[in-house]
């Protein structure tokens, strides 16, 4: 294949990440959700209660950036810190009430800003981006 194509086709999927990225800020802006935060909330809304290392792991993030973000979710009343019935040294995540109403109405905003924007695809196009973006995440 030919190196400038490589090059137009890694700039075109950065150029989409970036604005894919823009619009999740804009659409968390309104619900006053930083973006690692609103990452924080999806990891425990979709995999439940957890260590903080964790949950540092999921989001790919040193366990001390995790536990500043802990902090402000907890101070905003939508994690709670748990003994570990396993380690009482240890502590588990947990999503408040508040919590989980925060993560569901990030979800739906992500949700409504990504249909915007890929609305403009056909269904074949989008079940082949489906497709391709799989094979490339697998």
């Amino acid at each position: 294949m030919d190196p400038a194509a490589d090059e137009n086709l890694s700039e075109l999927f950065w150029s989409v990440a970036r604005t894919l990225r823009h619009l999740n800020r804009e659409a968390l802006e309104p619900l006053n959700v930083s973006p690692s935060h609103g990452r924080a909330l999806a990891v425990l809304l979709r995999h439940g209660p957890m260590r903080p290392g964790a949950l540092a792991e999921h989001l790919r993030i040193a366990p001390r950036s995790a536990t500043e973000v802990v902090d402000d979710l907890q101070e905003r009343g939508l994690v709670e810190r748990t003994p570990d019935p396993a380690d009482r040294r240890a502590t588990v995540l947990h999503l408040t009430a508040a919590g989980t109403a925060a993560g569901d109405a990030i979800r739906a905003a992500r949700q409504t800003a990504a249909e915007r924007f890929f609305a403009g695809l056909s269904d074949a196009d989008r079940a082949d981006l489906t497709r391709i973006l799989r094979n490339m995440r697998e």
